[in-house]
């Protein structure tokens, strides 16, 4: 008879530290040495900004939920590059009248690496820099 295999092993990531946030209104599950594209922000490059509104933290050991934020918790993101996003194409037309409309549109974007996350005095941390600290 053939030996039956077992099922390999899944491997946890080592960095299970993860966040969602809110940001220009939308919701964003972000981890810890990670590039993001948010919304246009105003922002330069380099700038390091700081998200205070968390709704859910995961430290790898506690989990975390806001009502509607976690206190004293905090994302620090560094911005890369503003950019666009890819075009999306509109085409409106109305049958048996002769109207056509075609527009194009393309997302104005904020490419962000998030550095840290942290809440309280405890911090996940990729890397430091001495940059300076902005508020969303």
């Amino acid at each position: 008879m053939a030996d039956k295999k077992s099922s390999p092993i899944k491997e946890t990531p080592k960095d299970e530290t993860y966040a969602i946030v809110e940001a220009s209104g939308k919701q964003f599950w972000l981890q810890s040495n990670r590039y993001y594209d948010l919304d246009r922000c105003q922002a330069e490059v380099d700038d390091v900004l700081t998200i205070d509104k968390v709704l859910l933290l995961n430290d790898g050991k506690d989990l975390k939920v806001g009502k509607p934020y976690v206190k004293d918790a905090k994302v620090e993101i560094k911005v890369l590059e503003h950019r666009r996003g890819p075009k999306i194409i509109v085409y409106k037309m109305r049958p048996k009248k002769k109207t056509r409309r075609k527009n194009g549109h393309r997302q104005e974007l904020t490419r962000v690496l998030v550095q840290s996350i942290s809440v309280g005095s405890k911090a996940k941390k990729t890397k430091t820099t001495t940059s300076k600290v902005e508020s969303d």
